[in-house]
């Protein structure tokens, strides 16, 4: 009996099938929610009325509902971010630290995943004074 070679075909690495790849905006806007949130003196993201409906959905046990964009939205365009970010920042940090460290965070975090930052608006909409006493 004959054993037949077994003959390897090269694998060129440098090679990738065609194709397209884009990132849907929920995804920047989840990225960039935990990147605002990791930042020292962010107490909170979004505005009165989410704030509103979240502390609602909090009491009636739905408490994960809506959190992971609350307080940003994104549009992607051509592997380029625009981000906008509603912060809620604790008392004595000063603001402009806080939304640099912020703005800086978010970047590096949307680039880390192959986009570019064009631009992180971030509007301040309240400051949380200390822990509510029950």
């Amino acid at each position: 009996m004959e054993h037949d070679a077994t003959q390897e075909l090269p694998v060129t690495p440098g090679v990738v099938a065609g194709g397209s790849t884009s990132v849907s905006d929920e995804v920047v806007e989840k990225i960039a929610v935990a990147a605002a949130k990791s930042v020292p003196g962010v107490a909170e993201l979004g505005g009165d009325i989410a704030r509103f409906f979240n502390a609602v959905l909090d009491r009636v046990g739905l408490d994960q509902v809506g959190d992971a964009r609350r307080g940003c939205s994104a549009h992607v365009t051509d592997g380029s971010a625009v981000v906008n970010l509603v912060l809620v920042i604790d008392a004595g940090h000063p603001v402009p630290q806080v939304t640099n460290e912020v703005r800086a965070a978010v970047a590096s975090a949307i680039e880390a995943y192959g986009l570019r930052a064009a631009e992180i608006n971030i509007r301040v909409d309240d400051v949380a004074m200390g822990t509510p006493t029950v």
